[in-house]
């Protein structure tokens, strides 16, 4: 595969090791051959001492240690390479998911992309390790022994030359198959990984609602199907192994069967000739071999490489950002909306033509039915996915041209749900701050966010330990600590999506003061249901089926704007008026 090439080519100074070692590893390999025939030829033909071979010994000890210590190095440059290129593809993965997180949450299961990020790129360890190392030693090692055969006796090496090419044709013919076959089985773990953690996650619901057994069922399909797809590929790579062996055994005969002619019968070789030439060829054919068991590793690489570039292929809706400073020391910044659209793919959800202003300092609620594209729209204001036409324009210039740190620095974004991670109630809270944050200010947001009070009274306060998503906490007390994150911050722009729905009258109490404070320094947008919220902001966007249907004040809309009446009547459980 291109890529991968590419990506192993890169790195320069491994490759001329690999291509160096591989050079004296073909020195080594001819020196043995010399060695061992010239230590069998003193001793047994010319009746030779010990003490004549003694230099040939010491010279094949070192020789044999060499060649240890090449291989040893062949294998350490090619892991080395391996764990690079591995972990370059994963932060291309990260950065991908990083730059475009509500795409990538919305695109296929959980599992799959764990699949992907962690058991794809390992397929991908044996193209660096295995096959690429052997593939520069296959193109030096046989040839310098092709050269040596050559050299002593020819017609062995044209026996050599003219067999040699049975191995790389099989391999290609095999190598295909090999590479359709991997593809099918990393497919298959990525369903089977996808729905195994999908079910995982959902396992209550299942057993409450007595789905449980059937879905057993489909992860035990799902493990069958993929344990046939790796006995696939076991079947290609025992096949292939028997072929390999096959045709140098059948080369190595031949080879044997001239030399032994032309030694015995014919006698147009000596001992020392013909014994060096059969100590080369199964040399040389081992090296062949060892391409081709290294091939079919490679194959199954590429096969684990072609999902994973297909991942990072696919198209991205993220934002590129630019290099422009943002500076909001004296106010929030204004912030236009051009014609935004937005749609999450063909024939899904889509925002349309969505124009307005909002000034800085203002509190701004965006209001419609479930389904009409209020969330999608603050991901839009946020930077977290880009519009696919139009523009958002803050301070006049669109938001793509800020430096991403920057924006994200002056912003925060409280959800419905806000993740809290494994760890401490500190750190959770700190998590937002760059640099060294003091416990003081920790414990002064928390207090502005309500929940102060319940964390001193947990045994070992801010060290508390909580799980991952916030596990042991309510949905109001991880709400409190993602609005201390807020105060922590200090930031201009306040983003929130519904905060107070399914809260208990308190908290949503002191949410709502909470916001008010951060409005005082902040332009404060808000995805709302409730009417208070909605009657106290400056101007309302009112969303239907993805389009604005209008904006404007509270008073307004309810004069001009039969649907908003209408959804306000039904909350306030009568006629609106």
């Amino acid at each position: 595969m291109k890529q991968l090439k590419e990506m192993a080519r890169s790195q320069k100074k491994r490759m001329y090791s690999l291509l160096f070692l591989s050079v004296l590893t073909g020195v080594v390999i001819i020196a043995q051959a010399y060695f061992i025939v010239s230590i069998v030829d003193t001793v047994f033909l010319n009746r030779g001492s010990f003490q004549e071979i003694v230099p040939q010994l010491l010279g094949l000890i070192i020789v044999l240690s060499s060649r240890a210590l090449f291989a040893f190095l062949n294998g350490k440059i090619g892991i080395k390479m391996a764990e690079k290129a591995k972990g370059d593809l994963r932060m291309s993965l990260v950065e991908k998911y990083r730059r475009n997180p509500i795409q990538a949450s919305i695109q296929g299961q959980s599992g799959e992309k764990v699949s992907v990020m962690m058991d794809s790129i390992d397929e991908i360890d044996s193209y660096f390790s295995k096959y690429f190392p052997q593939m520069i030693q296959t193109s030096i090692v046989p040839i310098m022994i092709l050269v040596a055969v050559f050299y002593y006796n020819w017609v062995s090496g044209l026996i050599m030359l003219v067999t040699a090419p049975f191995i790389p044709i099989f391999m290609i013919l095999i190598g295909g198959a090999t590479q359709k076959k991997s593809e099918e089985q990393m497919e298959k773990l990525a369903v089977f990984s996808g729905r195994f953690l999908d079910v995982l996650q959902g396992l209550t619901t299942l057993k409450l609602f007595g789905k449980a057994k059937e879905k057993q069922d489909v992860i035990r399909d799902s493990s069958i199907d993929y344990r046939d797809a790796t006995m696939d590929v076991l079947k290609i790579a025992f096949l292939s192994s028997l072929a390999l062996e096959f045709i140098s055994m059948l080369s190595i005969g031949l080879i044997a069967l001239e030399v032994g002619l032309r030694l015995v019968i014919y006698g147009h070789l000596s001992f020392f000739i013909a014994f060096f030439v059969l100590i080369l060829a199964p040399e040389f054919y081992n090296s062949l071999k060892e391409l081709g068991s290294a091939f079919h590793s490679g194959r199954g690489s590429m096969g684990a490489a072609r999902r994973v570039y297909q991942e990072l292929e696919e198209e991205e809706q993220g934002i590129q950002w630019g290099n422009h400073r943002l500076n909001m020391v004296s106010s929030p910044p204004a912030i236009t909306l051009a014609n935004v659209n937005f749609a999450y793919g063909e024939g899904q959800f889509s925002l349309n033509h969505i124009t307005g202003e909002i000034p800085s300092f203002s509190q701004v609620a965006i209001v419609g039915r479930s389904g009409s594209g209020k969330s999608t729209l603050l991901n839009l204001l946020s930077g977290i996915i880009a519009p696919s036409a139009g523009s958002v324009y803050v301070n006049g210039l669109p938001l793509s041209e800020y430096k991403e740190e920057d924006w994200f620095n002056h912003l925060s974004y409280i959800s419905q749900n806000p993740y809290l991670f494994s760890g401490t109630i500190f750190d959770n809270i700190a998590i937002g701050v760059h640099g060294n944050v003091l416990r003081e200010e920790v414990i002064k947001a928390a207090e502005k966010a309500g929940i102060g009070d319940m964390i001193q009274s947990l045994e070992t306060g801010y060290n508390t330990i909580i799980g991952e998503g916030g596990r042991g906490l309510s949905g109001g007390e991880k709400q409190r600590i993602a609005l201390a994150r807020a105060f922590l911050k200090k930031p201009t722009i306040v983003l929130f999506d519904e905060p107070t729905v399914g809260l208990d009258l308190k908290t949503e109490r002191i949410l709502k003061t909470s916001m008010e404070e951060l409005s005082e320094t902040s332009t404060v947008i808000t995805v709302a249901h409730r009417l208070h919220t909605i009657k106290n902001a400056d101007q309302i966007f009112f969303l239907n089926e993805g389009n604005l249907l209008a904006k404007g004040t509270h008073g307004e809309l309810l004069a001009e704007v039969p649907e908003y009446r209408r959804m306000v009547s039904l909350q306030q459980g009568g006629d609106a008026g």
